[in-house]
């Protein structure tokens, strides 16, 4: 090669050195930027130049260094799972938030409303009751009680109501930014495609979307696949969320009863229209269209236990849950076997709902119908009694609904449920709470009905009680609260287990990924000097061929 040709190789050492540390300086500046990803040069060599092919071997001069291309260094399967286990701690750090805020709305917290205190005093004022319970302190003692207890508990059912309010509101802002990121990635999608139509490569540009992929992971489970032009379709749960240029927006479906919202797939929905040419979704188009199947059992074996989004749909539920429910009859007061299993059970707040809403049930049922067969006892020995009724000649009923129900359930087994006992339909009744005396538990005969007093005690202390169907240890109404309260504590904690498992695998992941994708100061530092090193070679190289030129010019010219 001839010194004016040498010249060329030179200059492909300072070009390549001098992208080189600006690659390095990029990485540099971007040590701390969220979603970074450490950029490598990646360099060739030039074509050769021939001068013979003869034998042994041919003679070829190469002709410098070819800066190729700046690279992302990233490892496909950490991505994967780091995202699949980053959506995991989330939905269960969802749900472990949903039972702390839980705890706080049963009184487990000074900010609670310790509806335990109210269950107490209702307790001690039964006993009091049972000492002389014609004694018109002990009847104004038990019945301000048991309005406490009502008042009490219609706030705690109220507070669990405003908490699935929250999380509905979460739901929506959740929807809101799930369509937000997956109408950048589209975007980003374009714009790659386009710059790497080119000679470019758009890295700064696959960093912002794999950061979006990122923060799509923890909300659902997705899954991800880019094409040969440099497209990313991205699929949730299931589905096509991005793919081929489009978009599939998620809509929500606002229910007229509670307000909750649903979100379905907005391609995917069989809309049906009104008279005025309005479109509705009816609840079997619904159905096939929602993004979510909450019915699936939730298990990390089919990683159905993945993103936030789920798991906030999952703990507030599709309504307010009562005792009812629990004896699998549905909201609209039909038997349906295995309703509790399938809508009830794996909502956090649903279950706690109508678990709290049967001790209520229990207790206000009980305490009326006890009062209820005095009455009627004494009035088969006195058919003209008034004991224990009022003006009209009906039995007494300590407690009343707010809007009379008065419908009934059927059980396969025969039992007959009557319906519109739930917490917030409850109120004492107006006549004995102005007149508690009204109960005087004095009989016809004058003596103190002491028999129905002990019965009211014993019904406090019978163990006949179960928090749902799959729990079969019978409690009493005192220790059926403190069962709920320390089931909600030991489902906190099997969750906070779970979480704290998998925030070690999320930083495990995390930390693993980082020492590929993450930029090290020290090894920039390092290669930064390796490249000037390179850079002050080739200088001097060229320094050296110009010397050489300028001798021959020099002798020649003599």
């Amino acid at each position: 090669m001839s010194l004016m040709g040498s010249l060329y190789l030179g200059v492909s050492g300072l070009q390549t050195s001098n992208n080189a540390l600006n690659t390095t300086a990029h990485n540099m500046s971007n040590l701390d930027t969220v979603g970074y990803t450490r950029q490598q040069v990646s360099q060739a060599t030039r074509t050769y130049n021939t001068i013979s092919k003869g034998r042994p071997n041919w003679q070829q001069l190469g002709l410098g260094v070819n800066y190729s291309q700046t690279r992302q260094i990233r490892d496909y399967f950490l991505d994967k799972n780091y995202r699949r286990e980053s959506g995991r701690s989330a939905f269960y750090d969802v749900a472990y938030s949903a039972l702390e805020e839980i705890e706080d709305v049963l009184g487990e917290s000074y900010e609670g409303h310790a509806f335990s205190i109210a269950v107490t005093d209702l307790w001690t004022a039964v006993e009091e009751l049972s000492k002389d319970p014609t004694l018109a302190v002990n009847q104004n003692l038990f019945v301000t009680r048991a309005n406490e207890f009502i008042t009490k508990a219609q706030a705690v059912y109220t507070s669990l109501e405003e908490y699935q309010d929250n999380m509905n509101q979460s739901v929506a802002q959740d929807v809101e930014t799930i369509n937000k990121y997956a109408q950048q990635i589209e975007a980003l999608n374009r714009q790659i495609a386009r710059i790497e139509g080119g000679v470019e490569h758009a890295n700064d540009l696959r960093d912002q979307r794999n950061y979006l992929l990122d923060e799509l992971a923890t909300m659902a489970s997705i899954s991800y696949h880019e094409d040969s032009f440099g497209y990313l379709s991205v699929q949730m749960e299931g589905v096509d969320l991005v793919k081929g240029g489009l978009v599939n927006t998620i809509s929500l479906h606002e229910d007229p009863k509670t307000g909750f919202y649903t979100p379905y797939w907005e391609m995917l929905a069989n809309y049906s229209y009104d008279e005025y040419g309005n479109k509705y979704l009816t609840e079997d188009a619904l159905k096939s269209a929602r993004v979510f199947d909450l019915e699936r059992p939730i298990s990390s074996i089919t990683n159905t236990d993945i993103g936030s989004l789920k798991s906030t749909l999952l703990a507030r539920g599709d309504h307010r849950a009562t005792a009812q429910e629990l004896k699998d009859i549905n909201p609209d007061g039909e038997y349906k076997a295995g309703w509790y299993d399938t809508h009830i059970s794996q909502s956090i707040i649903m279950n706690v709902q109508a678990e709290f809403d049967q001790l209520i049930n229990a207790v206000v049922t009980k305490i009326n119908g006890i009062l209820k067969e005095a009455a009627e006892l004494e009035s088969a020995s006195y058919p003209d009694s008034t004991y224990l009724r009022d003006a009209n000649g009906n039995p007494y009923q300590l407690f009343e609904q707010i809007v009379a129900d008065g419908s009934t359930c059927k059980l396969p087994d025969g039992t007959v449920v009557e319906l519109g006992w739930n917490v917030s339909n409850i109120e004492i009744n107006i006549e004995l709470r102005q007149s508690p005396t009204l109960l005087g538990f004095r009989l016809t005969d004058s003596s103190e009905d002491n028999a129905t007093a002990e019965k009211l005690k014993k019904a406090f202390e019978e163990a006949i009680y179960t928090l749902n169907p799959n729990v079969q240890t019978p409690v009493c109404f005192v220790d059926y609260y403190k069962n709920l309260v320390s089931q909600v504590a030991n489902t906190g904690s099997v969750f906070g287990d779970i979480m704290e498992s998998q925030t070690v695998t999320v930083d495990s992941l995390f930390n693993a990924r980082e020492q590929i994708i993450g930029v090290s100061s020290d090894e920039e530092l390092t290669n930064m000097i390796m490249f000037q090193n390179a850079y002050n070679a080739s200088s001097r190289y060229i320094n050296v061929v110009s010397e050489m030129l300028e001798h021959i010019l020099t002798t020649l010219g003599r």
